[in-house]
Protein backbone atom coordinates (compact mmCIF):
# COMPACT_ATOMS: atom_id res chain seq x y z
CA UNK A 1 0.00 0.00 0.00
CA UNK A 2 1.39 3.19 -0.98
CA UNK A 3 1.02 6.74 0.96
CA UNK A 4 -1.18 9.81 0.09
CA UNK A 5 0.54 12.76 1.70
CA UNK A 6 -2.10 15.19 3.15
CA UNK A 7 -1.29 18.63 4.45
CA UNK A 8 -3.97 20.26 6.78
CA UNK A 9 -4.67 23.60 5.61
CA UNK A 10 -7.15 24.22 8.63
CA UNK A 11 -7.28 23.11 12.08
CA UNK A 12 -10.82 21.37 11.52
CA UNK A 13 -8.55 19.15 8.72
CA UNK A 14 -9.45 15.56 9.68
CA UNK A 15 -6.79 13.08 8.00
CA UNK A 16 -8.59 10.41 5.34
CA UNK A 17 -9.23 7.46 6.45
CA UNK A 18 -11.51 4.36 5.56
CA UNK A 19 -13.93 2.67 7.44
CA UNK A 20 -13.07 -1.08 6.97
CA UNK A 21 -9.04 -1.51 5.94
CA UNK A 22 -10.02 -3.22 2.26
CA UNK A 23 -12.89 -0.33 1.28
CA UNK A 24 -11.87 1.34 -1.86
CA UNK A 25 -12.81 5.19 -1.03
CA UNK A 26 -11.27 7.40 1.72
CA UNK A 27 -13.70 8.74 3.55
CA UNK A 28 -13.27 13.37 3.42
CA UNK A 29 -14.94 15.07 6.46
CA UNK A 30 -16.65 18.91 6.47
CA UNK A 31 -14.40 21.89 7.80
CA UNK A 32 -17.13 24.19 7.86
CA UNK A 33 -20.69 24.15 8.75
CA UNK A 34 -23.09 23.92 6.01
CA UNK A 35 -27.01 24.14 5.23
CA UNK A 36 -28.49 22.81 1.93
CA UNK A 37 -32.09 23.78 1.17
CA UNK A 38 -33.80 21.45 -1.00
CA UNK A 39 -31.70 21.92 -4.62
CA UNK A 40 -29.48 24.23 -3.22
CA UNK A 41 -25.30 23.46 -3.98
CA UNK A 42 -23.00 23.88 -1.37
CA UNK A 43 -19.14 24.04 -1.94
CA UNK A 44 -17.46 22.62 1.51
CA UNK A 45 -14.35 23.00 2.62
CA UNK A 46 -12.35 19.67 4.10
CA UNK A 47 -9.45 21.54 5.64
CA UNK A 48 -6.77 19.53 4.15
CA UNK A 49 -4.84 19.50 0.46
CA UNK A 50 -2.90 16.02 -0.99
CA UNK A 51 -0.72 15.08 -3.06
CA UNK A 52 -1.70 12.77 -5.63
CA UNK A 53 0.63 10.03 -7.06
CA UNK A 54 1.87 11.29 -10.44
CA UNK A 55 0.31 8.68 -13.09
CA UNK A 56 -2.99 8.56 -10.61
CA UNK A 57 -6.03 10.89 -10.13
CA UNK A 58 -8.47 11.39 -6.92
CA UNK A 59 -11.94 10.94 -7.74
CA UNK A 60 -14.28 12.91 -5.12
CA UNK A 61 -17.58 10.34 -5.39
CA UNK A 62 -20.80 10.45 -3.04
CA UNK A 63 -21.19 8.41 -0.08
CA UNK A 64 -23.82 6.29 -0.42
CA UNK A 65 -26.33 6.61 2.70
CA UNK A 66 -25.74 10.12 2.53
CA UNK A 67 -27.76 10.37 -0.66
CA UNK A 68 -29.56 7.28 0.19
CA UNK A 69 -31.25 8.98 3.30
CA UNK A 70 -30.89 12.60 3.06
CA UNK A 71 -30.85 13.26 -0.70
CA UNK A 72 -27.10 14.90 -0.24
CA UNK A 73 -24.62 13.80 -3.23
CA UNK A 74 -22.10 15.02 -4.87
CA UNK A 75 -22.88 17.58 -7.77
CA UNK A 76 -20.21 17.22 -9.85
CA UNK A 77 -19.62 13.35 -9.32
CA UNK A 78 -17.16 12.42 -9.24
CA UNK A 79 -15.10 15.68 -8.87
CA UNK A 80 -11.56 14.90 -10.30
CA UNK A 81 -8.13 15.92 -8.69
CA UNK A 82 -5.41 16.11 -10.77
CA UNK A 83 -1.76 14.92 -9.88
CA UNK A 84 -0.89 18.13 -9.54
CA UNK A 85 -3.40 20.14 -7.61
CA UNK A 86 -1.99 20.68 -4.31
CA UNK A 87 -4.90 23.31 -3.00
CA UNK A 88 -7.62 22.61 -0.43
CA UNK A 89 -9.78 19.93 -1.17
CA UNK A 90 -13.63 21.66 -1.29
CA UNK A 91 -16.46 19.11 -2.07
CA UNK A 92 -19.29 21.03 -4.52
CA UNK A 93 -22.45 18.64 -2.74
CA UNK A 94 -26.38 19.26 -3.65
CA UNK A 95 -29.36 18.46 -2.10
CA UNK A 96 -31.87 16.40 -4.13
CA UNK A 97 -33.98 15.55 -1.23
CA UNK A 98 -36.86 17.48 -0.19
CA UNK A 99 -36.08 18.46 3.19
CA UNK A 100 -32.97 20.84 4.64
CA UNK A 101 -30.03 19.06 5.43
CA UNK A 102 -27.36 20.41 7.71
CA UNK A 103 -23.67 20.17 7.35
CA UNK A 104 -21.31 20.08 10.76
CA UNK A 105 -18.06 20.38 11.09
CA UNK A 106 -16.73 16.46 11.28
CA UNK A 107 -18.99 15.02 8.93
CA UNK A 108 -18.31 12.78 6.29
CA UNK A 109 -19.11 14.14 3.35
CA UNK A 110 -17.49 12.15 0.36
CA UNK A 111 -14.80 9.63 -0.53
CA UNK A 112 -11.54 9.96 -2.41
CA UNK A 113 -10.70 7.54 -4.76
CA UNK A 114 -7.40 6.83 -5.86
CA UNK A 115 -7.20 5.59 -9.42
CA UNK A 116 -4.78 5.33 -12.20
CA UNK A 117 -5.11 6.98 -15.20
CA UNK A 118 -3.62 6.58 -18.87
CA UNK A 119 -2.52 9.64 -20.97
CA UNK A 120 -2.87 9.70 -24.31
CA UNK A 121 -1.71 12.41 -26.51
CA UNK A 122 -4.93 13.98 -29.12
CA UNK A 123 -4.08 14.58 -32.70
CA UNK A 124 -6.39 14.80 -35.92
CA UNK A 125 -7.05 12.42 -37.92
CA UNK A 126 -9.38 11.94 -40.97
CA UNK A 127 -10.91 8.51 -39.71
CA UNK A 128 -11.14 6.77 -36.87
CA UNK A 129 -9.63 2.98 -36.56
CA UNK A 130 -13.26 0.59 -36.79
CA UNK A 131 -14.46 -0.69 -33.20
CA UNK A 132 -16.43 -3.76 -32.34
CA UNK A 133 -19.08 -2.89 -35.33
CA UNK A 134 -21.32 -1.18 -33.17
CA UNK A 135 -20.22 2.52 -34.94
CA UNK A 136 -22.23 5.92 -33.70
CA UNK A 137 -25.07 3.85 -32.04
CA UNK A 138 -25.65 5.04 -28.39
CA UNK A 139 -27.84 5.98 -25.52
CA UNK A 140 -29.78 2.36 -25.48
CA UNK A 141 -28.75 1.36 -28.59
CA UNK A 142 -28.04 -1.92 -27.52
CA UNK A 143 -31.65 -2.79 -25.32
CA UNK A 144 -33.32 -0.84 -22.55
Amino acid sequence: MSELPVRRVRVEGVLPSRAHADDAGLDLVAAERAVLDPGARAAVPTGIAVAIPVGHAGLVVPRSGLAREHGVTVANAPGLIDAGYRGELVVLLVNLGTERHGVEVGDRIAQLLLTPVATSQPRWVTSLPSGDGRGADGFGSTGA
